[in-house]
């Protein structure tokens, strides 16, 4: 068994050597040959500088630095799809996820799975963060099913041969963890350990971690249509609801029914749902016009020099 650790990095400077000094530590007792693929998401800092110094100083050590900012996501699969090992486990640069819980998910995967989480004990995050990241398992658990999406976290272990199943994956927007489901459905979880953040604080925000969510139910999930679709029903319902009830009215007393603000506000009703129709249309027909694009996920600047 070989391994492939994939970090996304983004203004981690100050803790880069940290965490490869870790990631050594942890891994070198499994006595397996391994890789670190650090791939700089352009984060306009020193961080490149001290990946080209590691590569330098470690030959284990490869650096891929993005042309400009594609997104953790889009950064973990290119740090994917450049791994050569038989295992690839992929991390934080925070330390958040100590990588002395790396052998933990190695021996869990070796018990039958494909893929395997490392789900925090207890989050290390604010209040606004844990409902972010809630909003985001819901959206996963659209594509992944609710058991899977609930223990997803960006601590991961699978194998390498189910990169095959997204091999041609060039949209905008990548989730790795649904395209994980698109090579398997062999997926376990265990609990590992959640640290305090030491350095710099997180570059995912409320509104990002929303906007990432919103992305994977319009990118990945039909969910939004039938959402519509229901919603176009119900609102149907309503209307012949109230149709029946004005009919019904005028047979017996002969008059229609009085009041202006009733019927102001079922129209408004009806145009507002024909109007959040027609934008959840118009998200996807947006996705499919990037897609006809051909935008890649992401577009490498330069890459250390191999040893």
């Amino acid at each position: 068994m070989t391994i492939s650790i994939v970090i996304p990095v983004f203004r981690s400077q100050a803790s880069l050597r940290a965490l490869h000094d870790q990631v050594v530590t942890a891994v070198t007792p499994l006595d397996t040959d391994f890789e670190l693929i650090l791939v700089e998401d352009d984060g306009k800092d020193g961080s490149w500088e001290v990946i080209e110094s590691l590569a330098v100083e470690d030959r284990r050590v490869r650096g891929i630095r993005l042309l400009r900012n594609s997104g953790q996501h889009n950064a973990l699969l290119c740090g994917i799809r450049a791994a050569t090992r038989d295992i690839v486990v992929t991390i934080d640069d925070d330390l958040q996820n100590p990588p002395d819980q790396i052998p933990i998910l190695l021996e869990k995967l070796q018990s039958g799975h494909d893929v395997v989480y490392g789900t925090p004990q207890r989050e290390q995050h604010g209040l606004l963060r844990d409902l972010a990241s809630r909003i985001t398992k819901l959206a996963l658990a659209s594509s992944m099913g609710a058991a899977t999406a609930a223990n997803v976290s960006a601590f991961r272990a699978f194998r390498c041969p189910l990169r095959d199943a997204f091999a041609d994956y060039r949209g905008p927007t990548a989730n790795i963890d649904v395209l994980l489901t698109w090579g398997t459905t062999r997926f376990a979880a265990v609990k590992v350990r959640h640290d305090p953040r030491r350095v710099g604080q997180s570059n995912y925000t409320f509104r990002k971690l929303v906007h990432h969510a919103l992305n994977m139910m319009t990118g990945f999930s039909v969910i939004p249509l039938q959402l519509a679709s229901v919603a176009g029903i119900l609102l149907g319902l309503l209307g012949f609801g109230i149709l029946a009830f004005v009919v019904f009215r005028f047979i017996l007393y002969g008059s229609d029914v009085p009041g202006f603000t009733f019927l102001a506000a079922v129209i408004a009703i009806f145009s507002g749902a024909q109007l959040l129709a027609l934008g959840i249309f118009g998200e996807y027909l947006a996705r499919m016009h990037f897609r006809s694009m051909d935008r890649p996920p992401y577009a490498v600047a330069e890459r250390t020099a191999a040893r």
